[in-house]
């Protein structure tokens, strides 16, 4: 028999891993064959057994090495430029010339010869005035000069007839002198039908309502059948081509305009231009110019009333129309530019995210003018810092992060085209 040190014999007893070999039981060749098969368990378990240690050793080692991957977020670079600095006010659009019409005679309306809002040229005809009243007026001053004109003719006759009498001694000197204040009254009475002609002329003229400007013509305020007078207000036409706006700065910022760059003052050159604001918050396609500047300051506001001239092709802008007024007050030198979407406000403070050696650096700072849609900073960046432009809200200082180019139109620019200005800062 075969036993195994602390195993199991052939015949069902515990066995070792270690074989022993006892000669004496006569089962030699059946202990051979097991010695065999066990041995190979034991090769194939101690071959497992390795190659688990191998595979739990590579998997620490491949662990230690990874790293979590750094997030990606969207920087530009902080500019420094000369930046013009604007301001807005609140203007109201006014025609160049508004002309009420009235008519200069009385009467019936007869027709209404223009359509309502539509573009009207000097002389153009916009109502008619029943004019047969003033017709006859006419034919009748006609008439009246005529006669005048005849006693005239017969003055003139007996003057040179009493010279020629007075020549020969056959009529006495008061008869010339009596024909001669005769012949100056009829010569006087015809000056007065001509002029009463000439005024019954022009009445019957004046039937006939005209525009006096080229401009837009504004809703009918009389009808056909309605009887007017020298005061009634038929209807109104604006020159809208060129427009002007009038808006009111404050006395500071007179003062400071008059002392810098001069914008308010008419006859500025292009540098001094005014840009128009629409309702729409479109910027009007064609700069303007200050053309009056007021006389004094209101005491009851303190500001100061200006007018700008726009050039208005087309009529796109009207009478009455609110628009902001926009001028750059001043030039920022060397100012430090950001995109606005940069800056997070958290109570009353102002942060930005910088990426400084792939990490974030959050930075207090210290915002001034808005210029479009980029702000400038006094304090707090430098030029050629990156700043973040992306959501960094998760992230902390100190996190290391995969810094990426921004879209071109992040890009701090400074131009004319910037919505408007402001101070974000306290």
């Amino acid at each position: 028999m075969h036993t195994w040190a602390g195993g199991q014999s052939c015949d069902g007893a515990v066995i070792a891993s270690t074989p022993v070999l006892h000669r004496d039981r006569g089962c030699s060749s059946q202990t051979s064959s097991l010695s065999m098969e066990w041995s190979m368990v034991n090769a194939r378990f101690l071959a497992a057994v390795f190659s688990t240690f191998l595979l739990i050793s590579g998997c620490k080692k491949v662990s230690a090495t990874l790293s979590p991957q750094a997030p990606a977020v969207q920087v530009t670079e902080v500019v420094q430029q000369d930046v013009p600095i604007f301001r807005e006010w609140i203007g109201t659009l006014d025609g160049f010339v508004n002309a009420d019409i009235k008519p200069q005679v009385a009467g019936y309306i007869q027709k209404q010869a223009y359509s309502e809002g539509k573009l009207v040229r000097q002389g153009d005809l916009l109502f008619l005035i029943d004019p047969r009243n003033y017709q006859d007026l006419v034919d009748q001053a006609k008439s009246t000069l005529n006669h005048n004109i005849a006693v005239l003719g017969k003055a003139r006759l007996d003057v040179q007839r009493d010279q020629e009498l007075i020549a020969a001694q056959a009529i006495a000197r008061q008869q010339l002198d009596n024909d001669v204040a005769a012949e100056l009254q009829a010569a006087a009475n015809v000056e007065s039908a001509r002029a009463v002609l000439k005024q019954a002329q022009l009445n019957r003229g004046w039937a006939q309502v005209t525009s006096p400007i080229t401009g837009v013509v504004g809703i009918a305020q009389v009808q056909v059948g309605n009887l007017v007078n020298t005061s009634t207000t038929m209807t109104t036409v604006s020159q809208v081509d060129p427009i002007k706006a009038q808006f009111n700065i404050s006395e500071l910022e007179y003062l400071r305009a008059v002392q810098g760059n001069r914008w308010v003052e008419p006859g500025q050159p292009e540098s001094a231009k005014l840009d128009l604001i629409l309702e729409d918050g479109a910027v009007y396609p064609h700069p303007g110019s200050v053309i009056v500047l007021n006389r004094q300051v209101s005491q009851q506001t303190g500001t100061i009333a200006l007018q700008g001239s726009f050039p208005n092709p087309g009529n796109i802008l009207r009478p009455g129309q609110y628009a902001k007024v926009r001028a750059a007050v001043s030039t920022r030198k060397s100012a430090l530019l950001v995109p606005q979407r940069s800056i997070s406000e958290l109570q009353g403070t102002y942060q930005l995210a910088v990426v400084a050696d792939g990490k974030i650096d959050v930075r207090s700072v210290q915002p001034a003018d808005q210029v479009g849609t980029m702000w400038i900073i006094d304090k707090g960046v430098s030029a050629g810092d990156k700043v973040i432009v992306s959501d960094y809200s998760r992230l902390k200082s100190g996190t290391p992060v995969n810094a990426q180019p921004a879209s071109e139109g992040t890009s701090p620019t400074a131009s004319r085209s910037p919505a408007g200005s402001s101070s974000p800062g306290p």
